[in-house]
């Protein structure tokens, strides 16, 4: 019974990427599907109950969790950032296990890096399988839009097999599990976070710049929940009770037409990928696959790393309840 619901709930999660993703799951109120995390009065419950403000100042950043622990699922928020000077920002949208397995902790990871006025917010995009922190899967990339004009849809679908970041409709990257990975896919029940918190040790250019409180109360924006997966018990962590979905059949993965679209993403947008990272890496991991246009293409961003030369050291430092890595 259990494998039935789980293979229901994959099903249904690939019927969403064929019919336009969010659109056709549930979007739930705040406190359905989520609790208050940290940042006291910084996190503020709006009126309709389904938006939530989460605001960093001198005193606090904010955050909340999922009530749930899921394995595998559709997990998905419209998130307005921040605008104006916003160097040394984080804003975390994210899952993690790192309190129930605090030595071999899963992740998977949405940050959005602030930055220097006149200059845009990044996104990072990051997995951990298994306590992996020493394998950074770091991929970083810039958007064809303002991401503090208006709200935009951020998603994380999670199987078995396929690990897709979405923004909006638009596949962004697709992580595959392989066999050389081992233990490094995220594999364990997780629950969802949302953070925004003071990162200026590493954040925007190293560390270079810091948060300026002048620009304080840094607000970012969550909307349109949508928790869409498999709930585990706490206790066991091994009983799982997924939503029913129609018996359909399963796509092989990302559609011709989706695929195009991440194609043509990454080529104008993508920054870093850890895959060309020569100095993290002597060779690159397992499972990357290098293509020399592009590594070509990322050298003309940051030469040293992806070209060789004198090295700078990452730092790792704490979000909120999870852990990031500096590049």
């Amino acid at each position: 019974m259990k494998n039935m619901h789980l293979e229901l709930v994959l099903i249904w999660s690939f019927v969403v990427l064929c019919h336009g993703l969010s659109r056709n799951l549930p979007i739930i109120s705040f406190d359905e599907g989520y609790s208050h995390l940290f940042g006291d009065g910084n996190l503020m419950v709006l009126k309709d109950g389904k938006s939530v403000h989460l605001s960093l100042d001198e005193r606090t950043g904010s955050g909340f969790v999922s009530q749930d622990l899921y394995l595998h699922g559709f997990f998905s928020a419209s998130i307005k950032l921040p605008a104006d000077y916003t160097a040394g920002v984080v804003v975390a949208f994210y899952m993690s296990n790192g309190d129930t397995f605090e030595k071999n902790h899963d992740e998977i990871d949405f940050e959005f890096l602030g930055n220097i006025r006149g200059k845009e917010w990044r996104i990072q995009t990051n997995i951990y399988g298994n306590g992996s922190t020493k394998v950074g899967r770091e991929e970083r990339y810039g958007l064809w839009f303002d991401p503090t004009d208006e709200y935009h849809q951020y998603s994380i679908l999670w199987t078995k097999t396929h690990i897709i970041f979405y923004v909006d409709d638009v596949a962004i990257r697709e992580i595959k599990r392989t066999e050389s990975m081992g233990g490094d896919f995220p594999s364990k029940p997780m629950t969802l976070y949302a953070t925004i918190w003071d990162a200026s040790e590493w954040a925007t250019n190293g560390g270079k710049y810091k948060v300026n409180y002048k620009y304080a109360p840094y607000i970012a924006e969550f909307s349109n929940f949508v928790l869409h997966g498999c709930t585990v018990d706490p206790v066991d962590l091994t009983s799982l009770k997924c939503e029913d979905a129609p018996n359909t059949k399963i796509p092989t993965g990302i559609t011709a037409s989706q695929r195009a679209k991440m194609e043509s993403f990454r080529k104008k947008h993508m920054q870093y990928s850890f895959c060309y990272d020569k100095i993290r890496y002597k060779a690159p991991p397992s499972e990357c696959v290098i293509n020399p246009k592009e590594a070509e293409r990322l050298k003309k961003f940051d030469p040293v790393t992806f070209g060789g030369g004198r090295a700078h050291h990452g730092k790792r430092h704490r979000r909120g309840q999870a852990a990031v890595a500096a590049i």
